[in-house]
């Protein structure tokens, strides 16, 4: 019932948006990243992304999770919005209770965005991340719900973690402001 309380509150908000725009900034990072949602592919996720975008629920939420030749993880709009504590970012979600998996043939390659999970397939909700590198081992494993399309540059910027955690130390980078875009 709560995932069909979900889907139906993405539908009733505006139609789809074709994307977002992030905003990112950071001690050594700052420009613009635009990414298209495939909703063809996932279109649960990107309603369900381009509702929060619209809400203003990711303005602010740090990239959490950042490893070097793998992804940046970002999207936590419940504990990733405190760059000063960030010991919870990445446990939570959003109140629009979890997507089931969309999984595609649209393989992990550098730039795909796909939704962030926890070891059940169907726990998506907010969080999300973006592909430094292909990784294909992902494939059929995550949902692919969109490609950057522009600042692939700022992606690279983004501050690394902990090589095998990810785990930021110090400040984050932040999505200062996330868009929803045609």
């Amino acid at each position: 019932m709560r995932r069909l309380a979900a889907f139906l509150a993405c539908l009733a908000g505006p139609a789809l948006a074709g994307g977002l725009e992030i905003e990112v900034v950071g001690e050594t990072v700052s420009g613009t990243v635009q990414i298209d949602l495939l909703e063809d592919v996932a279109p649960l996720h990107a309603a369900q992304i381009t509702a929060l975008a619209e809400r203003g629920a990711y303005d602010g939420v740090v990239f959490h999770r950042v490893i070097e030749g793998f992804m940046a993880q970002t999207g936590d709009v419940r504990f990733g919005k405190n760059p000063e504590d960030m010991s919870r970012a990445g446990m939570g979600g959003s109140d629009l209770g979890n997507i089931p998996a969309e999984f595609s043939d649209v393989p992990f390659d550098r730039g795909v965005v796909g939704m962030a999970r926890s070891q059940n397939p169907n726990s998506a909700n907010s969080q999300f991340f973006i592909m430094f590198e292909p990784g294909y081992f992902l494939n059929g494993q995550y949902t692919v719900v969109g490609r950057v399309t522009a600042g692939m540059d700022v992606v690279d910027a983004l501050k690394r973690g902990h090589p095998q955690s990810g785990a930021i130390t110090g400040q984050p980078d932040v999505m200062q402001r996330v868009t929803a875009v045609e």
